[in-house]
């Protein structure tokens, strides 16, 4: 399958994926071509053991980790760079969501409810977005992850406890 067909087949599976992980526009755009130039440099590497798209899904998961890494190291980094009185760059990295589904006033809550995400521990943040965002059942989660479907499912029951739990913290 030559690298153009694999693009256009999966770009909006991979840019939906990076998005639900970064909720934000930007960011998804540059994991997604992060993705495919992964996909390129790596496609002799792919040994068939899995399905396509879950080997493609498994690179934008990781790639979308990897970009909250680095935000949070950036964020880090301006926190330290503030307290020293050394100017450094302002990082915002709030939800940037244009949806039309989504109303004005929901807007807040959605920031809100991805920052909470954005704090799960990286496995359940995993399981919860691939089940519960992108709609992909616990087997392919689990194939995905490289982990069993009891897992997934142990992670996903972990992160709603999670989010719960967050969720009840921020109303107060």
């Amino acid at each position: 399958m030559q690298i153009e067909n694999i693009y256009y087949e999966y770009k909006d599976q991979v840019f939906n994926l990076a998005l639900s992980y970064l909720a934000n526009k930007e960011d998804a755009k540059e994991v997604t071509q992060d993705v495919f130039i992964s996909v390129y440099q790596t496609a002799e590497q792919f040994r068939g053991e899995s399905k396509f798209s879950t080997w493609i899904y498994r690179i934008t998961v990781n790639k979308s980790l990897d970009k909250i890494r680095s935000r949070n190291r950036k964020k880090r980094w301006a926190t330290i760079l503030s307290f020293t009185g050394e100017k450094g760059e302002t990082i915002d990295y709030a939800v940037h969501f244009d949806h039309p589904g989504v109303k004005m006033e929901d807007k807040e809550s959605l920031v809100k409810l991805y920052g909470i995400i954005d704090s799960l521990p990286d496995n359940q943040r995993t399981a919860i977005v691939l089940t519960k965002f992108e709609d992909r059942s616990q087997e392919e989660a689990a194939e995905i992850m490289g982990i069993t479907r009891k897992a997934v499912e142990s992670l996903v029951q972990r992160a709603k406890k999670n989010l719960m739990e967050k969720l009840e913290v921020a109303r107060d």
